[in-house]
């Protein structure tokens, strides 16, 4: 097969076997086992990533998935266009978010990620990638977002149940979004934002069960950089909150366990909690489900789209319970909208 020959030709080893697994392959080679995988994005932002891993193994965070070079030392094949990646193939299992112990080591992994994460400067040739000071115009463009979608659905003749549901439930999520924004806007965030321009930082951006892997010396490896970027390290710490708390019913203990582990490496600043505060406020998932369903961005039955999104709308009073409970245990005020 061509692409096998490329890949043994352009990284100069040599695949004993290959077969897919979950979206990349799992390769055995010559020196050791290998994941391939194609990347949907151009050699510039590919060279931040690649930066972004080898910067944290040189500050001593070393639990990542790295990167192998190509016989002229650049970290990727070029097949027929195609941009491939060969790294470690980390042997464990998955976080399990269910388990208190697991979501202690992983809270602590995130926060000595960020910390080994200062100091990167990307290489010259690569596209910087960066969110800081995005989010008062994202969160903005968002809850817009939510109104225009709503006149998408209304205006079809033959709506489906995950258009009604929208209709019904739209109002509920963008005043959440105007929360949000209104926690954001009297925050310090672009003060914080600032903070990390100078201390050149980044975050994973997708720390989840799936990249958060346990080896078998129960040691926390993080992989699958490819979202990293510039970021305040409160978005990474609320995104995989998040991802915990819809998996335990919105229950502020795992909150609490989260961010007390996260403390135990590195102190989060009062300023910081007012930043967790609004984008658990943010109806993100909301927000993306109905934007996958209404731009075709993933092709999944009709049903799907209406399965998660009941399922969203089921946890409404559990997550207003745990917004309420968060607000009161982080002493967070809330302007009037």
């Amino acid at each position: 097969m061509m692409r096998e020959f490329e890949i043994e030709r352009q990284f100069g080893v040599k695949i004993e076997s290959m077969r897919p697994n979950k979206g990349v392959y799992l390769l055995k080679t010559n020196i050791g086992t290998k994941c391939l995988k194609k990347i949907n994005y151009g050699v510039q932002k590919l060279l931040f990533v690649y930066g972004a891993k080898e910067h944290l193994i040189k500050s001593g965070f070393n639990k990542v998935d790295k990167y192998s070079l190509n016989i002229e030392g650049k970290p990727f094949a070029l097949v027929n266009e195609d941009i491939y990646t060969l790294s470690e193939w980390i042997d464990g299992r998955e976080c399990d978010f269910k388990n208190n112990d697991d979501l202690t080591k992983a809270a602590g992994c995130l926060a000595d990620m960020h910390l080994a994460s200062k100091g990167y400067e990307p290489p010259e040739n690569s596209k910087l990638k960066t969110d800081l000071g995005r989010w008062p115009t994202l969160m903005e463009k968002r809850i817009r977002a939510l109104d225009k979608m709503r006149d998408m659905s209304r205006r079809k003749n033959n709506k489906g149940d995950f258009d009604l549901n929208y209709i019904r439930n739209v109002e509920f999520y963008k005043q959440l979004g105007k929360r949000a924004m209104a926690v954001l806007i009297n925050s310090k965030y672009m003060d914080l934002c600032e903070i990390a321009e100078q201390e050149k930082s980044f975050c994973h951006h997708d720390f989840t069960y799936h990249n958060i892997i346990i080896d078998k010396n129960d040691d926390v490896n993080v992989i699958d950089f490819d979202y990293c970027k510039r970021e305040l390290r409160a978005y990474d710490i609320s995104a995989f909150m998040m991802k915990v708390l819809k998996r335990s019913d919105w229950n502020i203990e795992c909150a609490k366990l989260i961010l007390d582990s996260y403390n135990s490496v590195s102190e989060l600043e009062d300023d910081e909690y007012r930043i967790i505060f609004a984008f658990l406020l943010f109806p993100q998932r909301f927000w993306r489900l109905a934007n996958r369903y209404y731009y075709n961005e993933v092709n999944w039955a009709s049903n799907t789209f209406n399965n998660k999104m009941e399922e969203l709308i089921s946890e409404k009073e559990k997550y207003i319970n745990f917004i309420e409970q968060f607000k009161e245990l982080y002493n967070q005020k809330e302007e009037t909208i």
